[in-house]
């Protein structure tokens, strides 16, 4: 059955101005967020729109793999703070001791002050044994949950919400924490919640850890080329 022409194609064109830098604003003022959450509770609305725009994200064969697991409770949000402590705990061991005090600086403690933690989940099994588009790059549903993420984080900035990516932890604690199957693969652990202000900067480029690359550096015309400016062999 062929979809309704008045549902099929709309008009494409580009945004108003002021439209378009509210995008780019809320591109180039996104942050990765550690310590500014205020502790005061997100509303049920806003939180129905965040994951809303999350779930407007465009996915591989149109699987959608994503699950949203809302975590709120205080003595699973401990449960979780004490994995990432652990975790945190054998991460600071692994980098050279003169890297470590910095590290400590660094205080990746939003697991512990936001109100709302989410973790979002890829379902491989969701768009059946063969996934349109998937059938040469397995690994192209865990790309479409990122995507998910990555409109969250962005409607979350729209809204005057802070999201830090949590990735400090062992797999089978998170999963044995919130009761995760398996075969779903966890994808990201956020920590969401109001915040006032933002570093102008990531975070990590302005207490020193690492600087923001030259874009001009990583472009490359019709073929790849090493760092010497040298190109690629091509058939």
């Amino acid at each position: 059955m062929q979809p309704d022409d008045k549902h099929a194609l709309a008009h494409a064109g580009p945004f108003s101005d002021d439209e378009r830098a509210a995008v780019y604003r809320a591109i180039e003022t996104r942050r990765d967020v550690r310590g500014q959450f205020l502790p005061e509770p997100l509303p049920d609305a806003l939180v129905k729109r965040l994951l809303a725009a999350a779930h407007a994200a465009p996915s591989v064969g149109f699987m959608q793999p994503w699950n949203f697991i809302l975590i709120r409770d205080g003595e699973r949000r401990c449960r979780l703070r004490e994995a990432f402590e652990r975790a945190n705990r054998e991460a600071e061991a692994m980098f050279p001791d003169e890297r470590r005090a910095l590290y400590r600086s660094l205080k990746l403690e939003g697991i512990r002050t936001a109100p709302l933690s989410i973790c979002v989940t890829c379902d491989p099994a969701r768009g059946g044994g063969v996934v349109l588009g998937r059938t040469h790059n397995p690994r192209m549903d865990v790309y479409s949950t990122v995507c998910a993420v990555q409109n969250l984080w962005l409607a979350a900035r729209a809204e005057g919400v802070g999201v830090g990516w949590v990735s400090i932890f062992r797999d089978e604690d998170v999963r044995a924490i919130l009761g995760i199957p398996p075969h779903v693969e966890i994808v990201a652990l956020l920590c969401v919640g109001f915040v006032d202000r933002l570093y102008r900067e990531p975070e990590l480029a302005v207490k020193g850890w690492r600087q923001r690359l030259d874009l001009a550096d990583l472009v490359f015309e019709e073929c790849w080329e090493d760092r010497a400016g040298n190109r690629a062999s091509e058939p």
